[in-house]
């Protein structure tokens, strides 16, 4: 464990997602898929970091950053009475998301993920409270993360999880 000098942890530095961007845009050109983002907390950094790869045009369909809950069921067809009951901060919140992302831009596969990152808790559910989701035709996958740190480290790490999930997804 890294210690400051006066023995105090350091906090874990969330990696930048590049190399796992990468490693799906590739699976995808590989297996003819194309891929749609719906984002909550992260405000389009998963795409961002999908985009950052060379060629990702090729796979990379666009994405939507739903931040408020009336856009999640407007333009993503998130069912209102889902989120009046739970909040946005939910699983089958995030599974409709990804559906309904990859339906929007006709996408192959649909990403998302919703959650709290905090300073303040949200929808009764505490700071690090993270669902992502992934959407194909055939499988819907849905982890919830708890992770902690600051701000930016809760959604670099959404980020880095979510693109995970989606190899793991794309590659089965």
């Amino acid at each position: 464990e890294a210690r400051r000098p006066g023995g105090a942890p350091r906090r874990a530095r969330a990696r930048t997602p590049v190399s796992g961007a990468a490693g799906l845009v590739a699976l995808l050109r590989e297996r003819g898929l194309t891929v749609a983002t719906a984002e909550s907390l992260t405000g389009g950094l998963v795409c961002a970091a999908l985009t950052s790869v060379p060629g990702a045009s090729a796979v990379v369909r666009g994405g939507v950053a739903a931040y408020a809950v009336d856009v999640k069921a407007a333009v993503l067809g998130v069912d209102r009475s889902l989120l009046a009951e739970r909040g946005a901060v939910d699983g089958e919140v995030a599974v409709q998301m990804a559906a309904g992302v990859r339906e929007v831009l006709g996408a192959s596969v649909g990403l998302s993920c919703t959650g709290v990152a905090g300073p303040d808790p949200a929808d009764g559910q505490p700071v690090g409270t993270v669902f992502i989701a992934v959407v194909t035709s055939t499988s819907q996958i849905v982890h919830e993360l708890r992770l902690a740190g600051s701000r930016e480290e809760i959604r670099a790490a959404t980020v880095e999880g979510l693109i995970r999930l989606a190899e793991t997804a794309c590659a089965a």
